[in-house]
C-alpha cells in the first residue's frame, strides 16, 4: 500500500474531492482525519470510509480560524502518533460579479477561506511533521491564467501557488515537501449551478478531453503527491484540467 502507516488530515473532507481523496488514502493504508465545517459532510465520509475497512475521524474545523487549526493537527497526532502529509483542500468559490461590485465583505470571506485557511494549516501542521511529510494545496486554474467575474477566487488561489513555492523552499531542507493541484471544472458541488446556464454546453466541453473530471481523478494526482513516488517533487503546481489551459 503506497500510504501504510501514514496519517493524513484532508481538510474539506466533506466536499466532493476532499471525500474522494480521504477515501483514496484509506485504501492505500492512512488512517485519515476529516476536517470540515459541516459536522454532517465530515461525519459521512468517516463512514464511507470504515465501510469498506479503512481507518478515519472527524474533527470539526473553521479553518479560518486559528484555535481550530492548532487544536486540529494536535488533536490529530494525539490520536495517530504523528503526522505525515496534510492536504489543504477546504475552498470555497465567489459569486461572479465584476470587480467594482464586489464588497468587501466577499473579498475577505473568499480570502479568508481560500489562503488564509491554507496559510494556518500550514503554520500549524510544518512545526509537527517529520522528515518525508508532503503538503499539497488546492489551487485552480483560474489562479494560473485569471477568470472573469471571479476576481476574488483567482486571487486567492493564485495566492496559494506563491505560498506553496515559497513554503516548499523554506522546508526542503527539512525535507517536507509542498505541492498544489489545480484542477480544471470537476463533477462537484460548485458547478451545479453552472449545469443549469445555457453556458454549461461550452464549459463542459471546453478542454482537450472535451469533458469535466470526476472527484476520483483528482484524488488520483493527490494520492500521487502524498506518497514517496513523488520524494523528489517540490514546489510545484500540478494541474489536472484535461488540457483546459492547452486549447
Amino acid at each position: 500500500m503506497r500510504l501504510q502507516d501514514k496519517v493524513a488530515i484532508i481538510t474539506g473532507g466533506g466536499g466532493d474531492i476532499g471525500r474522494a481523496s480521504a477515501i483514496r488514502f484509506a485504501m492505500e493504508g492512512a488512517k485519515v482525519m476529516i476536517a470540515d465545517i459541516s459536522e454532517e459532510a465530515g461525519v459521512e465520509t468517516v463512514k464511507l470510509i470504515k465501510r469498506n475497512g479503512g481507518e478515519a475521524a472527524f474533527i470539526k474545523s473553521d479553518m479560518t480560524i486559528p484555535i481550530d487549526v492548532e487544536n486540529l493537527i494536535q488533536e490529530t497526532i494525539d490520536a495517530y502518533g504523528h503526522l505525515d502529509i496534510l492536504f489543504n483542500n477546504a475552498g470555497v468559490n465567489s459569486k461572479e460579479k465584476k470587480l467594482p461590485d464586489i464588497s468587501l465583505e466577499e473579498w475577505q470571506k473568499v480570502m479568508d477561506i481560500n489562503i488564509t485557511g491554507v496559510f494556518l494549516g500550514m503554520k500549524y501542521a510544518i512545526p509537527k511533521m517529520e522528515p518525508g511529510s508532503s503538503i499539497i494545496n488546492t489551487t485552480s486554474i483560474a489562479g494560473i491564467k485569471g477568470q472573469k467575474l471571479v476576481s476574488a477566487y483567482s486571487a486567492s488561489k493564485s495566492s496559494v501557488i506563491a505560498l506553496t513555492k515559497t513554503a516548499a523552499t523554506e522546508f526542503g531542507r527539512n525535507n517536507i515537501r509542498v505541492n498544489a493541484i489545480a484542477p480544471g471544472i470537476i463533477d462537484t458541488n460548485m458547478v451545479e449551478d453552472w449545469k443549469k446556464t445555457d453556458k454549461w454546453p461550452v464549459l463542459s466541453t471546453a478542454n482537450a478531453l472535451k469533458r469535466i473530471g470526476k472527484p476520483e481523478e483528482i484524488a488520483n494526482a493527490v494520492l500521487f503527491l502524498a506518497s514517496d513516488e513523488a520524494s523528489f517533487i517540490t514546489g510545484e503546481t500540478l494541474i489536472i484540467d484535461g488540457g483546459t489551459l492547452n486549447i
